[in-house]
């Protein structure tokens, strides 16, 4: 199940900007996080993607999303340019970001490279 995480909530689950300057995951499984917005085309595309992998990857990994309509000052906190951009974070080691639209293959490359995980 993919998750929609307010600032708080990010805070919680995977970094906590404001109390730490150096990189920090929050999390327990390795993480994606989708930042996307309901407008943007190309974030509809890769919607049903991430629906795929968060049930082939139940239970390894933990996808979220941002709205960065919503939750701007996440966004900015990130430096998000353009959307959609997704973040694959490992448990110990500093988070990917790759912006664009990637194709599932892609994705699943993303999780097994970055993210360590089959």
């Amino acid at each position: 199940m993919i998750e929609v995480l307010t600032t708080e909530a990010f805070k919680e689950k995977v970094f906590n900007f404001d109390t730490n300057t150096e990189w920090k995951f929050e999390g327990e499984l390795p993480a994606l996080v989708d930042f996307y917005a309901d407008w943007c085309g190309p974030c509809k595309m890769v919607a049903p993607i991430l629906e795929e992998l968060a049930e082939e990857y139940d239970g390894k990994i933990n996808i979220y999303k941002v709205d960065t309509d919503k939750q701007q000052d996440l966004a900015q906190a990130f430096g998000i340019q353009s959307i959609p951009s997704l973040l694959f974070i490992p448990l110990e080691d500093k988070p990917q970001m790759a912006a664009g639209a990637l194709p599932k293959e892609a994705m699943k490359q993303a999780i097994s490279d970055v993210l360590k995980v089959e």
